[in-house]
């Protein structure tokens, strides 16, 4: 078996990666592209195959069809899987133990010098908030405290890729600004994070790329300022509404909404093609005439995205066989 090729190479491509379970087809042509040292959002409704991807990229489950790379390789070699740490969303914890025998239980598990273990396991756990505690019986610790050290179980061989699934569900706000912290540590180590949550809002602080998917097939991809970037929009809101204001703001683009407050101060949302165009606009209002008391880019949300792209009622894809680990 041939070692793993060098870290210039993307962190995860597939092509065509396709999984059936008899004649349920789960994954249906999945084409992504993650790169070194970036947080890439995979974004789906449940039953989307999410969770079969996840599982066919840390090598658990086979393809039935198609190519995928992990880190260069194979997530069937060994030499790959050593350089992977995975946080499920559910996760099967050994409660009879304390928290510094479990991380030392995985660490073993993930082949680490027992000198690097205890090296480690007072790291990770300070890490990720959990300091002091790790003398104390996971059958003591909150759900939010196991999914912590689950996340220090993730990180403790120092992984250069890592799946996060639904890594922030259990936590309170300040645990969510904790973890979002620690993935931005991680993408400025060059770490690359793939990172499944149905948090929009935590996704869209924390990703560079992103993903959405549908019965098994990407819907779109990008960046996340491109993702973001489409259907510009302005807020403007002016004193009054003259022929020559409306015809300033007609030549960047539709005027789509209306509207006239009590005062009659007059608000309109404008289409625009660039951000950039935003400050001729207010040239062009103000030599109209007009008092300009507001100019603001209007944005769709991340949540408006996901259910322009997936919808709102989930999927009605065939459930596969469930597996340790996250769920679709």
């Amino acid at each position: 078996m041939t070692s793993p090729p060098a870290s210039d190479t993307p962190a995860i491509v597939t092509r065509d990666l396709r999984k059936s379970y008899g004649s349920a087809e789960v994954v249906r042509g999945l084409n992504i592209r993650v790169g070194r040292g970036e947080v890439f959002g995979f974004l789906g409704p449940n039953g989307a195959g999410k969770s079969t991807t996840v599982k066919m990229l840390l090598g658990l489950v086979r393809p039935t069809s198609g190519e995928l790379q992990v880190l260069g390789g194979s997530p069937h070699h060994p030499a790959v899987r050593a350089r992977l740490g995975f946080l499920p969303e559910q996760f099967r914890y050994q409660t009879w133990m304390t928290g510094h025998e479990f991380l030392t239980f995985h660490g073993q598990l993930a082949g680490l010098r027992d000198s690097d273990i205890r090296a480690r396991v007072p790291q990770v756990l300070e890490r990720v908030g959990l300091a002091g505690r790790g003398g104390e019986r996971l059958d003591g610790y909150s759900k939010g405290m196991l999914q912590r050290a689950g996340l220090a179980s993730a990180l403790l061989a120092r992984p250069e890729l890592v799946f996060l699934d639904e890594p922030t569900s259990a936590l309170d706000p300040i645990g969510r600004i904790e973890v979002r912290r620690i993935i931005e540590d991680l993408r400025d180590e060059g770490v690359s994070v793939f990172l499944n949550s149905h948090l929009l809002s935590e996704v869209g602080q924390v990703c560079d790329h992103v993903a959405f998917v549908r019965q098994g097939q990407v819907l779109r991809q990008g960046r996340l300022s491109e993702v973001m970037g489409g259907d510009l929009r302005a807020r403007v809101r002016l004193d009054a509404l003259t022929p020559a204001a409306l015809d300033a703001v007609r030549r960047f683009g539709p005027v789509l909404t209306q509207t006239v407050d009590p005062q009659g101060t007059v608000t309109l949302e404008v289409g625009l093609q660039r951000e950039d165009q935003l400050p001729e606009v207010a040239r062009l209002l103000l030599g109209s005439g007009a008092q300009l008391y507001e100019l603001t880019p209007q944005r769709p949300e991340l949540e408006d995205i996901f259910l322009e792209l997936v919808g709102q009622s989930g999927d009605a894809s065939p459930s596969a066989p469930q597996l340790e680990g996250p769920h679709a």
